[in-house]
Order: C-alpha cells, then sequence, then structure tokens
C-alpha cells in the first residue's frame, strides 16, 4: 500500500486537545492535528503531498517543478519550498496582479527563488503552465507539472496515508467527526480515502471555503477514487456520501469577514494556535457555527485536521485588524 515518498516534512505532526476553546465554546471536545507544523517553509498540508509528487518527479528525472494557484498560495509556497530542497527550478503560475511590495506567501515565494508568471484567471492558469512547461522542454528541461493544490491522485494519497499515521496517535473510537477546509479538494478526498481503506468510521466534514457543495462533492468523490486507485484499494464512494458544508462562503475566495476574523482571534488567544484567513480561518469559523447550533454535544469529541497557510495572515493585516 506505500508508495515512494522523498524525505519531506516533519512526520508524524502532533494531534492534541484545545481545552481552553472547548470550554469557552461550551463543549464538544476540540482536538486539532498540527499539518501546520510540516516545517516545510511554515508548513502546511501540501507537504505531504509533495512528498509522493516530488518523487514522481524525481523518478522521472525532472529537473523543474511547475504549479499554480492563487496569489497568496500555500501550495505555491511549499512547491517553491520543496524544489529548493531537491535542487530543482520552479515555475509558478499564479492568479493576479503583481504587488508593488511582495508580502505572505508571495514574499516567500521570491525568497525560495521561484519564477513567477502572472495570469489574470484560474481558467488561463491551467492553460499557462502547461505552456511554460512546453517552453521548458524546448529549452532543454525536463519539467514536471503538478495540478493545483496538488490534488491528483497521488496528492490525496498522501492524506490516505495521513490516517493511518493518526490511527497510530489515536484509538480509533477517540473521535466522533473530523472537520477540515475542503477546495481543491484532495486532502478531503484522502482523509475519505484513508478512512475508507483503513475502516475509520468517523464522518468527514469539509468546510468548502470556495465551491459550492454538489461540485466540490464531486471532485472528492473521484479524487478518493484516484487515490485509492495510488495505493491499488478500490475507494468507489458515491457523491452524496462526501460531507460537504458549504453555508460559510462568506464574500468569496480569500475575503475575510467576521466569521474569519472571530475564528482566527478566539483560537488564538484561547489556544496560542495560529489560523489562516483564507482556508483555516474559515473552517474553523464554520466548525464553531456548527457547534453552536447543536451539531456535536459536550460529550463528543471533534478533531479539526489544521492545513496550515500561516504565513498567509500577513498579506491579510489589514482585513484582520478590523
Amino acid at each position: 500500500m506505500d508508495v515512494p515518498q522523498v524525505d519531506l516534512g516533519f512526520l508524524p505532526t502532533p494531534v492534541h486537545p484545545l481545552s481552553r476553546l472547548s470550554r469557552h465554546l461550551g463543549g464538544p471536545e476540540i482536538w486539532i492535528k498540527r499539518d501546520d507544523q510540516t516545517g516545510l517553509a511554515t508548513g502546511g498540508n501540501k507537504t505531504r503531498k509533495l512528498r509522493l509528487l516530488v518523487a514522481d518527479a524525481l523518478a522521472q528525472g525532472a529537473d523543474t517543478l511547475i504549479t499554480g494557484g492563487a496569489i497568496q498560495s500555500n501550495h505555491a509556497r511549499q512547491t517553491a519550498a520543496a524544489a529548493a530542497q531537491f535542487g530543482l527550478e520552479c515555475h509558478l503560475v499564479l492568479r493576479g496582479q503583481p504587488p508593488e511590495i511582495p508580502t505572505g506567501n508571495l514574499l516567500l515565494d521570491h525568497l525560495l527563488g521561484a519564477h513567477i508568471h502572472w495570469v489574470p484567471s484560474k481558467e488561463a492558469m491551467a492553460r499557462t503552465m502547461e505552456e511554460v512547461a512546453q517552453q521548458l522542454r524546448e529549452a532543454g528541461k525536463h519539467p514536471y507539472v503538478i495540478p493545483y493544490g496538488g490534488s491528483n491522485g497521488l496528492g490525496a494519497a498522501a492524506y490516505a496515508l495521513a490516517v493511518r499515521e493518526l490511527l497510530r496517535q489515536v484509538p480509533p473510537d477517540t473521535f466522533d467527526a473530523v472537520v477540515v477546509a475542503s477546495s481543491s479538494g484532495g486532502t478531503q478526498a484522502g482523509l475519505v480515502a484513508g478512512a475508507h481503506i483503513f475502516g475509520w468510521d468517523v464522518p468527514i466534514v469539509g468546510i468548502s471555503v470556495d465551491e459550492p457543495a454538489d461540485v466540490l462533492r464531486v471532485r472528492v468523490a473521484r479524487l478518493a477514487a484516484e487515490a485509492g486507485d495510488v495505493l491499488e484499494v478500490d475507494v468507489a464512494l458515491a457523491p452524496d456520501a462526501i460531507l460537504v458544508e458549504d453555508r460559510f462562503l462568506g464574500g468569496g475566495y480569500a475575503v475575510v469577514g467576521d466569521l474569519e476574523r472571530e475564528a482566527i482571534r478566539l483560537v488564538a488567544r484561547t489556544e496560542g494556535v495560529l489560523l489562516d484567513p483564507v482556508y483555516t480561518g474559515r473552517a474553523f469559523g464554520g466548525l464553531i457555527h456548527l457547534i453552536r447550533e447543536g451539531r456535536w454535544g459536550p460529550r463528543d469529541r471533534v478533531l479539526f485536521w489544521h492545513t496550515g497557510g500561516i504565513a498567509g495572515l500577513f498579506a491579510f493585516a489589514r482585513e484582520l485588524m478590523a
């Protein structure tokens, strides 16, 4: 069931209770899985995916990594860091306009030596990534293209294996639910696939940060099946079996509102744990809302899977201080 991986990041990541926050909210007992502590240029969930993706790239003789994302992409930053660690060239196709002064993840992209290509829209991103790859091939390079968010079968398989890691840390009946931010879908898909593969009967709730639930369910089910193919295990799940909450989209992707501000401040001030403004801030805000409406009771125990993104905080100072 194992697949080739490079030695990247610090695993296993810690898992621990958030006792003060749980008391503040009146239950359930909230725990956290700290994939913000993977250690790759401030860490995050993409490190697990890159362990498999970079191994595949090296096996194919690649000397360059190409990927894409938003201007504050955590995935792009971690890809640039992984490329630097393995002596690979890195090209990032980012959506937006170059700012006068780079901040947050974009600043780190520059420090890590990535070549940055700007595109006006998400739709242009995949096409431009392939165009950059073709230009590099014509120049004698051997590029390896990593999809948006690292979300393909390999990337999702990394999170199926993360379920095995967690089950070595805690008994399988520890949690009544898992909550995770879900966008490109690979992390949730991997957790769903891992739960299926390792017989872990726990609901995995994805808090969508930018997609309607019906779109995300289909994507997560497809990626879970692809993760199963990588691990040579059948994972055939109907989209209706995928749990997605899309009530917390607010003003749209990367638009910080009251939900995100409350979650970021509350978790910081009760536990000294930092959430990011785009993914985990929105997802934890959704978790708080679900707790307040009675989704889980005081005797339940819920795991929040922290996917990182802390570097993004520094690009949202104005919004967070509002």
